[in-house]
């Protein structure tokens, strides 16, 4: 007779069967009873609605959310496809946001049905459904994304609500930057006599600086015979032109990111005290504050860490070829390869304080502090020597958050946008907190991202004369939820009041007045 173990492992192959195949909604259907009941009660399944279930870990604890919103988006196109059979699409609202690279998950998602009666279905965490009874765009102006059926991206733009324009201006600016020409939206707009929209969209276009597009939209209707009147959607003006075409939605949502949070940063965080007149007074300081900052930093991720592991780690008496603990022992790995990035971090703030470009040396450097990180992991063969590579080659998700970091392909985009943005910035305190946030909102990597942005944090804070800061593991929560409240909602003050609490201003012999680029 099988042991319980043995039939759990029975249970267990099934459900990977299952995944292997791309499943992420698993129906009650796809499994028999038993085996059903035996992944749920043992934590491996976790049930969504009735007869709807995604996979979960079973050493999560209760209400944690991170199962849910990493299988929102794949859950949602496998349920809707099996209950309307193709004959639905989600709102050009929300295919507008999707296009324009925003897969942050929603508290509602509204989807548009042939054959509903305009019925909510609850999720987990807070999360919906609504599906409403009305007509399907057609067949050519829709497009499968990720399983889910779209609008297209010049049809959702003639078909959203004008309130999409003050409710996501960054998702709209986006999406208006993807369209090539004027054509691309003229058929729709002149066969349906859209006149009110085409005026919208005129004046749309002209507030991002596309303003040929603009007079094309406006010329073609009016020679069409059309009274159109431009009026600008938008409530203010554009904070960057787009003058052609974008490639990318995800750069070109993260540069109109950061340029609409740069007033909040420059307007709540202290103006930046100038680089420091003693180089090697400075390096002291931020290695007198190694001990806490590793102890610190380690427990915001989850590590078990102490004063006299880091302290051991630190005086090299951490020794993983002669003591089979240290060799084995997870946090002793995080501890040691903390302290050698924290080196490599020293010997790039000293290039930023000798007058390099912060942004440039951290483009060049953050690679090696990467390497650092993981490299005693590596060493004792936790880690795959691959796992060094570089940027990651899947997707990753941040525990407890309702954002969605960006694909491999998005990354590869991004980096070097973003730090082109930092080199650009000329205000330091932008370059701390918004290099901070927008490296842990792409999460290039599959794991240390948050040690990372920590490190390009402080990188920053030395350019401008700040001291290196520290974020106490006691304030981990206020500080994940100011992070999750600039990507979901787009709104940095919180995360600008956050670090500059834990800031503080330099002693007077470290003034000066110039700043570092």
């Amino acid at each position: 007779m099988a042991s319980p173990s043995e039939k759990l492992a029975d249970s267990l192959a099934v459900l990977k069967k299952l995944q292997d195949g791309g499943a992420v909604a698993i129906r009650s259907k796809d499994l028999t009873r038993t085996h059903r009941e035996r992944l749920v009660r043992n934590g491996f399944l976790q049930e969504v609605i009735k007869g709807w279930y995604v996979p979960h870990r079973p050493d999560d604890q209760a209400g944690d959310s991170t199962a849910w919103y990493s299988s929102f988006w794949q859950f949602c196109a496998s349920y809707l496809e099996s209950r309307f059979s193709g004959e639905w699409c989600l709102s050009p609202e929300q295919s507008v946001i999707l296009h324009a690279g925003n897969w942050t998950v929603p508290g509602q998602l509204l989807v548009r049905a042939k054959r509903t009666r305009n019925n909510i279905t609850t999720l987990p965490h807070g999360t919906s459904l609504l599906d409403i009874r009305a007509e399907l765009p057609g067949t050519k102006d829709r497009v499968t994304i990720e399983g889910l059926q779209l609008y297209s991206l010049p049809a959702a733009l003639i078909a959203c609500a004008p309130g999409t324009y003050k409710q996501h201006p960054t998702e709209m600016r986006t999406a208006l930057s993807l369209i090539g020409d004027a054509s691309e939206l003229l058929d729709q707009l002149l066969d349906g006599g859209r006149s009110t929209i085409a005026g919208r969209l005129a004046g749309a276009f002209r507030n991002i600086g596309r303003k040929r597009v603009a007079d094309d939209l406006l010329k073609t209707m009016k020679a069409a015979g059309y009274d159109v009147r431009e009026s600008d959607p938008f409530q203010s003006q554009s904070p960057m032109s787009f003058t052609r075409r974008e490639s990318s939605p995800y750069v070109s949502r993260i540069r109109l990111m950061w340029q609409e949070m740069r007033g909040p940063v420059l307007d709540l965080f202290p103006a930046p005290p100038g680089i420091p007149s003693d180089t090697a007074l400075y390096l002291k300081q931020v290695e007198d504050v190694y001990t806490s900052d590793a102890y610190h930093s380690l427990s915001i991720e989850g590590y078990q860490v102490s004063h006299e592991l880091i302290e051991k780690v630190k005086s090299g008496s951490w020794n993983p070829d002669t003591d089979e603990q240290d060799r084995n022992h997870r946090n002793a790995l995080a501890a040691r390869g903390y302290w050698q990035a924290f080196q490599a971090v020293k010997d790039s703030i000293e290039k930023v304080l000798k007058g390099q470009n912060a942004g440039q040396t951290a483009e060049k450097d953050h690679s090696a502090w990467y390497r650092e990180l993981f490299g005693p992991s590596v060493t004792t063969g936790i880690l795959k020597p691959s796992d060094l590579a570089g940027y990651r080659n899947g997707p990753v998700y941040i525990r407890k958050s309702m954002h969605v970091p960006p694909n491999r392909e998005a990354v590869r985009d991004l980096m070097p946008a973003f730090f082109d943005l930092l080199a650009e910035e000329q205000a330091a305190q932008v370059r701390a907190v918004l290099g901070h946030f927008v490296f842990v909102h792409i999460h290039p990597y599959m794991d240390g991202n948050g040690r990372i942005g920590r490190f390009l944090m402080n990188i920053m804070m030395a350019s401008g004369g700040y001291p290196w800061t520290i974020i106490p593991v006691e304030k981990r929560n206020e500080y994940m939820a100011a992070l999750e409240a600039a990507s979901v909602d787009q709104d940095i003050r919180a995360f600008t009041k956050f670090l500059a609490l834990f800031s503080p201003a330099p002693p007077n012999c470290l003034r000066v007045g110039k700043i570092s680029a």
